[in-house]
């Protein structure tokens, strides 16, 4: 590992590792993936290797957390993806507590793999459930049921994983505020630490676009929509989210996610406050502030070695200071003062007094002891807000 001298003089990095491989599309996923063939996924992976080994920045760096997203990472060989982490931890110096975690899908794991993720040092499962209710997941295209998810997670259990998250979606045609409490009951009955909860977006591109959104438009006109729910009922289903779950002691440190006291997702927190991040595979985006780009994003370039930057910009001072604010701010504890000073050198009433004044006179931003943070209600239009502070 290192000595604590050596440790203290990298800079923190996360790692995302894309696997764009799922048994079957959702109707709506707009993320960058798709089934393909078991030979096809043996090319990527030995793809990927090949990026990770030829990354030139890894002695500026300390790994504190790694994401295997996807797609659906879980559908791999246990030791495809164990060898990209030890490849990765080869490569790189690993903070010895890195939180190393896998997105699954119920019915892709069996106790085998997952005891082979623990082995090679997973620490963080995320299942991808969505509804505990079967017809909505039939309706969402998942590939599987609620029942499959139980026994998923009682294997990632009983293989010793004990920081578990589990995503939710709400306002799902036909969903009612009565279907979305029953499934937050179903899932808080099992106990997982963590829970991301978040309002379908019906996004271009996909099959839920093209059978829902002309309800979209109807619903945004302020009518009331057919099959989606309306306004007042995703409000609803909202709050009842938040309740339900600090209710057994899960506080929202996010505007979609919740957590037990010390399950924050340290990976999602770190985009959110600014840490660097390299991505590796399709489409993956890096920041190495001042750069940011993105991996090419078709799949033959890709394989053919291509690992070259796209869209590749440098964060102007101004840059950095919007994103430290907009997503700072996502995080309830919200951005301190000083840590802004700090980074920028300038005060941030010099920078942001007008924007501040007003949004708290609105009451949609507290100032605290040198902390910033949204209000309630600010949170509830925290898109408005963070608007505010873009120049």
């Amino acid at each position: 590992m290192g000595s604590s001298m050596e440790r203290q003089q990298k800079k923190e990095l996360e790692l995302y590792v894309h696997i764009p491989f799922c048994v079957r599309k959702c109707a709506y996923c707009d993320f960058l993936s798709a089934p393909a063939a078991f030979s096809a996924q043996e090319v990527y992976i030995n793809a990927l290797k090949k990026e990770i080994e030829n990354f030139p920045y890894s002695e500026e760096y300390r790994v504190t957390t790694v994401f295997f997203g996807g797609g659906t990472p879980s559908i791999l060989p246990e030791e495809w993806l164990c060898g990209l982490l030890e490849l990765m931890r080869r490569k790189f110096y690993f903070d010895a507590n890195a939180e190393v975690t896998v997105e699954c899908n119920p019915g892709t794991v069996d106790a085998e793999k997952l005891r082979s993720y623990r082995k090679a040092g997973i620490n963080r499962l995320s299942i991808g459930l969505q509804s505990a209710d079967n017809r909505e997941l039939a309706l969402l295209g998942r590939i599987h049921s609620w029942e499959d998810f139980c026994r998923t997670y009682e294997l990632a259990r009983a293989a010793g994983f004990t920081n578990i998250n589990v995503d939710l979606m709400s306002a799902l045609p036909g969903q009612t505020v009565s279907t979305w409490e029953q499934t937050l009951r179903r899932v808080l009955e099992k106990a997982p630490e963590h829970i991301s909860a978040y309002s379908l977006i019906v996004e271009k591109g996909t099959p839920f676009y093209e059978r829902y959104h002309s309800d979209v438009k109807r619903r945004d006109r302020g009518e009331k929509p057919e099959v989606l729910p309306s306004e007042e009922e995703e409000r609803r289903m909202y709050e009842l989210t938040e309740q339900l779950l600090a209710g057994v002691g899960m506080h929202r440190y996010e505007i979609s996610n919740y957590a037990r006291p010390g399950y924050e997702c340290r990976h999602n927190k770190g985009y959110w406050q600014g840490i660097d991040y390299a991505g590796f595979g399709l489409g993956a985006s890096s920041l190495l502030r001042p750069v940011r780009y993105r991996n090419p994003e078709g799949m033959q370039d890709y394989l053919a070695g291509d690992f070259s930057k796209r869209e590749e910009e440098l964060l102007t001072r101004e840059d950095q200071m919007e994103e430290f604010m907009f997503l700072g701010l996502r995080l309830t504890q919200g951005v301190l003062e000083k840590e802004f000073s700090e980074r920028f050198g300038a005060q941030i009433d010099a920078v942001y007094g007008d924007v501040l004044r007003r949004q708290e006179n609105l009451g949609l931003l507290k100032r605290d002891e040198g902390r910033i943070c949204l209000t309630p209600r600010g949170l509830d239009l925290s898109n408005a807000v963070m608007a505010e502070f873009l120049f």
